[in-house]
């Protein structure tokens, strides 16, 4: 194909006795000329191919009627008040609401209402105790910055904000709503130069006050990656602060009572374990752990005894598993009064639901109701009482509510249920393990229309593999578009994620990351092999980390599929961590200031491992201009590269997408991404979409 122009300087770093060259280092700068011109004819390629693609009208219509599915927040009980988000078919962006005692419904917060243009998103809220403030945040074209906001949830009028730089912030209350706990990032005049995404403080801010007048809680004198969480009691007694460096999995945790000193007192400082930790209703210290426990537990300590914080004190509710991962509970009464946990494990990432004695007498009953799927959270009313709440999803179900009760444990019912639009096609889920390098069984879930057909088909395989992140069964109109026009889904729980605890994360980072890599490129034999597909029609696709996988195997396994789509990825891991937030993931990958680990990322950083004169598969590099976490600089670089080097026919093509981020989008615009990702794979694994009408 004519690829725009793009010269190849003589760019060679010297690092720790590595020469590495750095050919297309002037595509960092998308404010050079050069870069401009060579974007925009990347621009000019990416439409015409893209646009015209035979199955993309086709597919196009079918994702706007599985996107426009619904779906529905879990709970949030305060004061007598439920606050929920929810999502109907038609509307580009879920709003907030509340649901008053009487069950009268009210909207919140309506994205759309703020902006009409639909590039504004709702990054996170929090209502007060008492249910009667709402503090609220919101980013603008995808930048992720989160402005904070307080209104006043009978009325609607704002008391506070815009609070600016409070990207990733939690929220804690104080009983009385008028003074909240905050993370905010320091004035850009105060850090050093290209310092500005990070220098996070937490602090007491007084709900209408100048924020220049909050009171600094915690976070001087720490690492400048570190972000925060806090978290109070609902009596408002007891703060509880934890700090990570970056995505490392290890934090400190302090724990303060504000009703006497309010010091802030080490409960876990300078240990390689994860430990969230808050104190519940009853008065105890719960901590929900992976210290001597990859796969978690939950256990308990008293706040007012600093002798039981010693993790040999910890008392043991709810013991590790020896096959599911403890990723969330629930705190429920008993119809006697006993308190009780509702537990969520998560089995070769299939979600269970348990209930346990709350003293720590062990396992009461399974909840056999549970289909197979995966569960985003458990809830409880704050204030008591014997019911909880299930968010739930599985392949075929948008995000919808469940209902348990602790007076019939073995039963769930609807809660709430997401609306479906357009027919969801009938769907076959089938559980399969491929076997790695090194012999560890990957396992993959493997979707495809109802009773298998005979042949191979055009299959996508889909994984990520990093950052302790489990790809559990979830709506996706993406697959579901896919499978209804006869193809073959597939998604590998590689290594680096969470799906067997901690120990398969650290398994897939650092040193190990080839580990991943090596699952991803079995698990693709092994569709093969299993006659699923072959590798003319196999395609493999991720984002982000997962932009990462799939740039990986394409460098390595040029050979083991036929497309590829990489979305947001990191490509250059030389220099990763030199734009947008790549420092705080070094943890997960390493460093290049370190001769050790930049051998690590040497060895199979895509953009340094492309070989002139290869035949490589199609790819489609999907880019965000406004995304602040993953610069689009990696796939520009990566793009220029392969285009020059390919010896094959297939197509590199860059798409481009300005004003959304790294995160949430419109409904229209992930109809417009998907759309071309899908066709494009179409195109090159033989998929042959019919027409509408």
């Amino acid at each position: 194909m004519p690829y725009p122009e793009a010269p190849r300087t003589d760019v060679v770093d010297h690092l720790h006795g590595h020469a590495v060259a750095d050919p297309y280092r002037w595509l960092e700068d998308a404010a050079d000329p050069r870069t401009v011109a060579w974007a925009q004819a990347q621009d000019e390629l990416a439409a015409e191919l893209l646009g015209g693609l035979p199955a993309r009208p086709a597919l196009a219509q079918r994702l706007a009627e599985l996107v426009q599915a619904g779906a529905v927040g879990l709970p949030v009980w305060r004061g007598g008040r439920a606050f929920s988000t929810r999502r109907d078919p038609g509307q580009e962006h879920a709003v907030l609401r509340v649901t008053e005692p009487d069950g009268t419904v009210r909207v919140l917060v309506d994205p759309m209402q703020l902006d009409p243009a639909g590039t504004t998103t709702l990054d996170a809220w929090s209502p007060s105790t008492e249910g009667d403030r709402l503090a609220y945040q919101v980013s603008v074209g995808g930048d992720e910055e989160s402005a904070l906001y307080v209104l006043d949830v009978a009325t609607g009028e704002l008391l506070d904000g815009p609070v600016d730089r409070c990207r990733y912030s939690p929220v804690a209350w104080l009983p009385g709503g008028e003074e909240l706990f905050y993370v905010r990032r320091l004035a850009p005049d105060l850090v050093p130069d290209g310092e500005e995404q990070f220098h996070r403080r937490v602090w007491r801010h007084r709900v209408g006050a100048d924020p220049a007048t909050d009171v600094l809680v915690h976070g001087e004198g720490s690492d400048p990656a570190s972000y925060f969480g806090a978290r109070t009691s609902s009596d408002g007694r007891w703060l509880v602060v934890s700090r990570s460096v970056g995505t490392a999995p290890r934090d400190d945790v302090w724990v303060a009572d504000l009703a006497g000193d309010g010091t802030l007192r080490e409960l876990q400082v300078g240990v390689d374990a994860q430990t969230s930790a808050w104190v519940a209703r009853d008065g105890r210290l719960w901590l929900l752990t992976d210290r001597d426990a990859p796969r978690w537990r939950l256990a308990v300590a008293d706040p007012t005894d600093p002798a039981t914080w010693a993790p040999a004190a910890w008392r043991d509710v709810v013991p590790q598993s020896a096959d599911g991962v403890l990723s969330d509970v629930a705190l429920v009464d008993a119809p006697d009064g006993r308190l009780q946990v509702l537990a969520v494990h998560s089995v070769d990432a299939t979600d269970r639901l348990s209930v346990w004695d709350g003293d720590g007498g062990g396992e009461l009953h399974a909840v056999p109701a549970l289909p197979p799927g995966s569960v985003s959270g458990v809830v409880s009313r704050p204030t008591g009482g014997t019911g909880a709440w299930v968010g739930f999803t599985d392949y075929a179900t948008p995000p919808s509510v469940l209902a348990w009760d602790a007076g019939d444990p073995a039963a769930l019912t609807t809660w709430e249920q997401a609306p479906v639009a357009g027919d969801v096609p009938e769907l076959t889920v089938t559980e399969t393990h491929a076997t790695s390098a090194d012999g560890t069984p990957v396992h993959l879930f493997v979707l495809s229309g109802a009773g298998r057909a005979d042949e191979p088909r055009p299959t996508v395989l889909y994984g990520y593999g990093g950052f302790n992140v489990s790809l559990t069964p979830g709506y996706s109109a993406t697959a579901l578009a896919w499978v209804a026009a006869g193809g073959v889904w597939a998604v590998a729980n590689l290594r680096g994620g969470s799906e067997h605890g901690e120990q398969w994360h650290r398994a897939g980072m650092r040193e190990r990351k080839q580990n991943v890599f090596d699952d991803f490129a079995a698990a693709g034999e092994h569709l093969v092999a299993q006659g699923w597909t072959t590798h003319r029609q196999l395609a493999v696709m991720g984002g982000s980390n997962g932009g990462l996988l799939v740039g990986a195997t394409l460098t390595q396994r040029p050979d083991l599929a036929a497309a590829v789509v990489c979305s947001a990825p990191l490509l250059d891991m030389v220099r990763y961590e030199l734009f947008g937030l790549g420092r705080t993931w070094n943890d997960e990958y390493g460093t290049a200031a370190d001769p050790e680990e930049l051998g690590w990322l040497l060895g199979y950083s895509p953009y340094h491992h492309v070989t002139e004169g290869t035949a490589y598969p199609a790819v489609l590099f999907t880019t965000f201009e406004s995304d602040t976490r993953v610069d689009p600089l990696h796939a520009r670089k990566l793009a220029a590269a392969l285009q020059h080097a390919t010896a094959g026919p297939a197509p590199v093509v860059l798409r481009r997408e300005v004003a959304v981020g790294h995160g949430a989008r419109a409904v229209s615009r992930t109809v417009g991404l998907s759309a071309d990702q899908l066709a494009f794979l179409a195109e090159h694994t033989g998929l042959r979409v019919a027409q509408p009408g």
